[in-house]
């Protein structure tokens, strides 16, 4: 296997993933704090890995003075715990007017005060806060969603129940998860997401249990019917994260070879078909009829009552997608 072939296939194809969802509808989505998430995230799971800090630097070709520079100017805000200075400086501003250069810099006195500098000037160069004013006396809030729509933003209908589905997606995959936990590993604000943690409590959608070491929530089902549109978000995040965790899989599992037999991994078919092909309407009926068997499957599964005792229970995820690829789509 050459990872490196892996590693910048995948890049290049989630990168365009991304530049059509950031047009998706017409509008212009902020991005400019993507390459850092992605950093992070990178950073993130290889320490988890057990990846020193010298090794992480080395393959990122940083030395590890700039390495650990980078992270800590990017990583969890010195002020605010458990959230990032991006994250942290905008949850500041939502929640009042409006804030001056010197009040935010004051209020993130423990964080580096060029970065809090540069991430102000990000948030306005996005389009998601708006400056006005000069020198420290420069005044900082939040673009409504009016002044959003005028310079291209991301103005979601429904954005409420949009991030409440994401919530509620994660504590069915998570459950039980810890609050903390849950704030930490959604890309949302942390006032959105407890906002949304509220809203799914209030709807019993997720219960809360009290713990010694803090409070968890729990779910038994996260349901997004078929047409529903408040839970296309949180349906598009769970089938991706779904098709990197097969593959992951079937990486970690050193089975490079598949079988009649396999229950973990994929397959890929591509049908050439025309006007008239005798299985034509078999094919594109495909995505609909193994939806429709795979739902009553889950269903029946799910009536079955689980046993007094543990005997070992487990999870088995299963994704299908389909797309069609019109003539004048080949041509480009």
């Amino acid at each position: 296997m050459n990872p490196q072939i892996l590693i910048d296939a995948i890049v290049r194809q989630t990168t365009i993933l991304i530049a059509r969802l950031s047009t998706a509808g017409g509008v212009r989505s902020p991005l400019a704090h993507l390459a850092n998430e992605v950093f992070l995230g990178v950073v993130r799971e290889l320490d988890q890995q057990g990846l020193g800090k010298k090794v992480i630097a080395d393959m990122f070709g940083l030395a590890l003075r700039s390495y650990r520079q980078k992270v800590q100017r990017l990583g969890e805000s010195a002020t605010n715990r458990g959230v990032t200075l991006w994250t942290a400086v905008h949850d500041y501003l939502s929640e009042r007017e409006s804030a001056t250069r010197t009040e935010l810099i004051a209020r993130f006195s423990r964080d580096d005060e060029v970065s809090v500098r540069g991430i102000l000037n990000d948030l306005t160069e996005s389009g998601l806060v708006i400056r006005s004013g000069r020198g420290d006396s420069t005044r900082y809030r939040v673009a409504s969603d009016d002044e959003l729509a005028e310079v291209g933003g991301v103005v979601q209908n429904g954005r409420a129940q949009a991030e409440a589905a994401i919530v509620w997606l994660n504590v069915y995959r998570e459950s039980p998860v810890r609050k903390d936990h849950l704030v930490d590993q959604i890309a949302l604000p942390e006032s959105a997401t407890l906002a949304a943690i509220d809203t799914l409590l209030h709807d019993g959608r997720i219960r809360e249990e009290p713990r010694a070491d803090g409070t968890y929530y729990l779910t038994d089902e996260c349901l997004i019917p078929v047409g529903e549109s408040a839970g296309w978000e949180a349906a598009v995040i769970d089938h991706h994260r779904a098709v990197l965790n097969a593959l992951t899989a079937k990486l970690v599992s050193g089975n490079r070879v598949s079988a009649k037999d396999d229950e973990v991994g994929g397959t890929t078919l591509t049908f050439e078909l025309w006007p008239g092909h005798p299985y034509e309407a078999e094919v594109r009926r495909l995505l609909a009829t193994t939806r429709t068997n795979a739902i009553e499957l889950w269903e029946k599964a799910s009536d079955v009552e689980p046993p007094a005792t543990d005997t070992g229970s487990y999870q088995v995820h299963y994704y299908c997608g389909q797309y069609v690829v019109a003539p004048e789509d080949t041509e480009r």
